[in-house]
């Protein structure tokens, strides 16, 4: 298949070296100028962000919340024909506060609205530390799981089939006005969860107690924690 990603940072490259591993055209730019790729080790042809959204299958987009709107021009060049994938997640301290989604309009759904295109909410629930390491073949006992939400049902299994080639099983987490269960903030963020446990997780979701177990983590956070240290204060604090 075909990819175009805009967004170099953690979660784009990661994809981006899954992608190409395993035989797919990838494509890759930043949101802002090619330049700003120059130093970093990506995997795929490093493109300015008017050509990334052409003669491509599907546009994984994977940037901070408030740098969509920007791009929204570029994107919507795009054919319609072409899956768009959302990666992100809100974070008030990095995306200044975001007036719909504090007053509770789905992370996503705000995405979908400010691009004026249906996405498939995706790549979004795990690290990019897990995304790039911790695949393993199908079949594999604790398989860690992927949530994916979105309205169109076909888009939806295309990627669902791409996250298991690239390592992960998934569970279907709904609508797209359903992801926020996979938002910072619930038990099935970056938690590192099995299928059966992820699928539970999913329905347990707060979404009163998400923005604030998502604040009680980063205040709690330490550029010193490992990987393991991470997943185990998510899982410690979402739970509770």
């Amino acid at each position: 298949m075909r990819f175009g990603i805009i967004g170099a940072g953690p979660i784009g490259t990661s994809i981006s070296k899954k992608l190409v591993n395993n035989g797919h055209d990838v494509k890759i730019a930043d949101a802002r100028e090619i330049g700003h790729l120059e130093g970093k080790e990506i995997a795929g042809t490093p493109v300015s962000v008017e050509d990334v959204i052409t003669n491509i299958d599907v546009l994984i987009i994977s940037i901070p919340l408030h740098v969509v709107p920007s791009i929204r021009n570029i994107v919507s060049k795009a054919g319609e024909e072409v899956i768009t994938v959302d990666t992100s997640n809100y974070y008030p301290f990095r995306d200044n506060k975001i007036e719909e989604i504090e007053n509770g309009m789905v992370e996503s759904v705000w995405v979908s609205n400010q691009l004026g295109r249906p996405i498939i909410k995706a790549f979004s629930n795990l690290l990019a530390y897990t995304l790039e390491n911790k695949g393993t073949p199908e079949g594999t006992s604790g398989r860690i799981a992927m949530a994916i939400a979105g309205n169109d049902l076909s888009h939806k299994q295309k990627i669902m089939e791409l996250v298991n080639e690239l390592g992960f099983d998934t569970v279907d987490s709904g609508s797209l006005s359903d992801s926020w269960r996979q938002q910072p903030g619930t038990p099935a963020y970056c938690t590192e969860l099995a299928k059966k446990e992820l699928a539970e997780a999913i329905e347990k979701a707060n979404k009163e107690k998400a923005p604030f177990l998502r604040d009680k983590v980063m205040e709690n956070f330490s550029v010193a924690f490992s990987h393991k240290d991470i997943v185990n204060l998510n899982r410690e604090t979402y739970n509770s």
